[in-house]
């Protein structure tokens, strides 16, 4: 139940950033006359650092603060975001709104991704990972896709945007309705086969330098989380450009800027099962080479510009698909419960950078090159990123975790209950545990198990 009401919340987060998918670059050209692309790309650049920033932040914030606390605080930051976008009197009453976005994306986002994790364990992370993107991205891509025919029948303002306030108001209750998974995580650390770390090694700090840079396989996802987003961002600011400049329309548009995430949402929940039972590996690298492939559908197929742009959408969005996923699962993997949150963090820093960083590079390029170039610019990196994963990712399975996570029961039967909780007491969670009971089997072996009421224990046998 937890989980499935985790996911709808996903649902209103997506949907919030997909209000401005469609329309928000044309209402920079045509409402407000901007001229330039890199100032039309303005909003996705505070969009994408601020989001960064904040899903760097959160990861260090989840030591002091409870998920769901993280999670309505998002929310209630998200609340001024449709009626700025409907109403605004300038461009930059647009990026302010925008920086408010990257704050509730960077905690809603970040808490329900790792709320998922924390439910049900290393075995179905990869499943986990992509049941959360797809509710979420494929909340994009419907609201991308309605708000462009809506601003077909009443204009690119305030009829689209308005819609938000329905996410706004049922992402705050739901979230409010669900319960904190701080026990999931003390189980976790409790059944954990490699000791917990300790000292100045477990902060955030050294987390981001480790996931960054000094871990093999951690700096891979990182680079390629960051590259896959970069096209987001790209395709966000550029496709409608690109298309309206050839003719389409705002429904076709909406059409074209709908498809890619609606792909890339749906497509999570098999390649995210999938990504459990082959490695993560091999759908990173596959999915980053489908990318590029699909950067350079566009520009050759363009005097047909709507077949382009659905050719281009389907393959970015099935690329997409078998990258998300499998990069989160890698990361956690890679990820000691007790950083895991920092090293997600700071992976999803990395990544969200991704989208200043194409918006930035989409600007710059369409205004000195023009914005086919600009597609082809991104189809090169992103086949250089593809390979980058492929030289430095190493393979990593939920039944084989990197990191040990697999618990080893037998082999610590006889343990104190409470020298196996002691972990989540160190790390923080002592407050939290509310939620733990401790059985005793038939063999006398100790187990901690969520459940309901107060922290508590009881020699109960089967």
């Amino acid at each position: 139940m937890q989980f499935t009401l985790l996911v709808i919340v996903n649902v209103a987060v997506g949907g919030l950033v997909g209000l401005e998918r469609t329309t928000v670059p044309l209402i920079g050209t045509e409402v407000f006359g901007l001229t330039s692309d890199l100032a039309v790309f303005s909003f996705i650049i505070a969009f994408g650092l601020t989001k960064a920033a904040t899903n760097l932040a959160a990861g260090a914030l989840t030591t002091r603060f409870r998920r769901k606390q993280l999670l309505v605080a998002g929310w209630l930051i998200g609340i001024p975001v449709p009626f700025v976008l409907a109403w605004a009197p300038s461009w930059g009453w647009i990026v302010a709104a925008n920086v408010l976005l990257g704050l509730n994306q960077g905690l809603a986002w970040s808490m329900t991704v790792n709320m998922k994790i924390d439910l049900v364990g290393p075995a179905h992370r990869g499943l986990a990972s992509g049941l959360n993107e797809a509710a979420g991205y494929s909340a994009v891509g419907v609201t991308a896709l309605v708000t462009g025919y809506l601003a077909t029948a009443y204009g690119l303002r305030p009829t689209p945007e308005l819609i938000g306030v329905v996410f706004v108001v049922a992402g705050l209750a739901l979230s409010v309705a669900a319960r904190d998974t701080a026990a999931h995580v003390a189980l976790e650390l409790a059944q954990h086969d490699t000791p917990p770390p300790t000292g100045p090694g477990t902060g955030l700090a050294a987390t981001f330098a480790r996931t960054s840079w000094r871990d093999r396989s951690l700096r891979g996802a990182s680079q390629a989380g960051l590259v896959n987003n970069l096209n987001d961002g790209l395709t966000w600011g550029v496709f409608p450009l690109l298309f309206t400049d050839h003719g389409l329309g705002l429904a076709a548009v909406g059409l074209i800027k709908g498809l890619y995430p609606i792909l890339w949402g749906i497509g999570q929940i098999p390649t995210g099962h999938l990504a459990d039972r082959i490695g993560r590996k091999p759908l990173i690298v596959t999915g980053m080479l489908v990318q590029a492939a699909g950067f350079v559908l566009a520009p050759v197929l363009l005097n047909r510009p709507l077949l382009a742009g659905i050719t281009s959408a389907i393959a970015l969005g099935l690329g997409t698909a078998m990258v998300y996923p499998a990069l989160i699962a890698a990361v956690s993997d890679h990820a000691h419960p007790a950083w895991r949150a920092n090293a997600l963090g700071t992976y999803r820093f990395w990544r969200d950078l991704g989208y200043a960083a194409g918006a930035l590079l989409a600007g710059v390029l369409a205004d000195a090159l023009g914005l086919n170039a600009t597609v082809i610019a991104a189809a090169a990196l992103t086949a250089a990123s593809g390979l980058l994963a492929a030289r430095w990712i190493t393979g990593t399975r939920a039944d084989a975790p990197a990191v040990g996570a697999r618990a080893s029961e037998d082999a610590r039967a006889g343990e104190p209950a409470h020298r196996r909780l002691l972990p989540a007491v160190r790390y923080g969670l002592g407050d939290q545990l509310n939620d733990v009971h401790v059985h005793v089997g038939e063999r006398g072996a100790e187990r901690a198990a969520p459940s309901a009421g107060a922290y508590k224990w009881s020699t109960s046998s089967r």
